[in-house]
């Protein structure tokens, strides 16, 4: 397989910008910052791969709808967070995100499209707001939000590509396993 092509892609999304000035930090800044934060805590890159995992285990529309659910969601969710909208229990919405998506993955749970694309989107108001909350106050907004849409867009497909090696790899077990350990993952977030 060539590589050649993901190693280049990588290296465009990573690549932080140059800064001219002094002091202004580039890393709090545009769509390195961005794309950096889901994969910078274990909650985001959870629940974003488990979102992948468990759409790619029920297939169909479920495969577009559900991570299309949570980064639309996430999207709205983070312009509230950087407006300084309030959304209580934030960071236990995420641990539960976790936990609940892994366990739909571990269960081997076949939700109808509607249901699990709104079980989706709730949990994506949690990572949403967290990431537009959480965004430095000199980001540049855009880029910022651009980056840490397109990490999540691709935690997602890093999930629904994982379902599909892991099933051709022992069919549902090696996916209920990796659901498994990322409920496990979100009840230690929970007690931790």
């Amino acid at each position: 397989m060539n590589t050649r092509l993901p190693v280049a892609l990588a290296a465009l999304f990573l690549a932080a910008p140059a800064w001219a000035h002094t002091g202004v930090d580039a890393h709090v800044h545009g769509f390195a910052a961005g794309f950096a934060h889901p994969l910078g805590g274990a909650d985001h890159l959870l629940a974003m791969v488990a979102v992948g995992l468990w759409a790619g285990l029920v297939g169909g529309r479920a495969a577009w709808a559900w991570p299309l659910a949570f980064v639309s969601m996430m999207t709205v969710a983070a312009a509230a967070g950087a407006a300084g909208i309030a959304l209580p229990l934030t960071e236990i919405g995420i641990a539960l995100s976790v936990v609940v998506l892994g366990a739909a993955v571990a269960l081997g749970l076949r939700a109808p499209v509607g249901v699990g694309a709104a079980l989706c989107a709730a949990f994506a108001l949690f990572h949403g707001h967290a990431h537009g909350a959480e965004m430095p106050a000199d980001a540049a907004g855009l880029a910022y939000g651009a980056g840490f849409v397109v990490a999540t867009a691709l935690l997602h497909a890093a999930g629904l590509a994982l379902a599909a090696g892991l099933a051709r790899l022992a069919p549902l077990l090696a996916v209920r396993a990796a659901g498994a350990a990322v409920a496990a993952g979100g009840i230690a977030l929970l007690v931790g």
